[in-house]
């Protein structure tokens, strides 16, 4: 089970609370929630990795990060403003491993949740 720590209030924005909840399902390895909240020409720039395009491409890569299992996720912001968000915290593996994150995401519209790209920073950490 994965332990959630999540400091942002997002209880007065409902992109806040999306962005919150898409990185809980995130950290839990929820494919069919995550894959619901993108668009089919999702782009997904994994910096200093990959540049992953298309819902099924992002689905296969969601796939095969599914054995790394997610111990606690430490959310530590939450922003959004009109079609853009941002969320950064840390997230701890079960085999001991501390990563810090920093997502970077645009929303098809400003009225819209469904995410149209993501920028992810992704650094190990002690």
């Amino acid at each position: 089970m994965t332990k959630i720590i999540s400091s942002p209030n997002c209880g007065n924005s409902p992109k806040m609370e999306f962005l919150k909840e898409f990185n809980i399902a995130f950290a839990k390895g929820d494919i069919e929630s995550i894959s619901e909240c993108v668009t089919d020409d999702i782009v997904w720039n994994k910096i200093g990795n990959k540049k992953i395009e298309g819902k099924e491409k992002f689905i296969v890569e969601l796939k095969k990060m599914k054995s790394e299992k997610v111990s606690e996720l430490v959310l530590e912001q939450i922003l959004s403003h009109g079609k853009e968000g941002a969320a950064n915290g840390i997230l701890k593996m079960q085999d001991g491993k501390k990563y810090a994150f920093s997502d970077l995401y645009v929303f098809q519209g400003a009225k819209g949740t469904k995410i149209k790209s993501m920028t992810s920073y992704v650094i190990g950490i002690e």
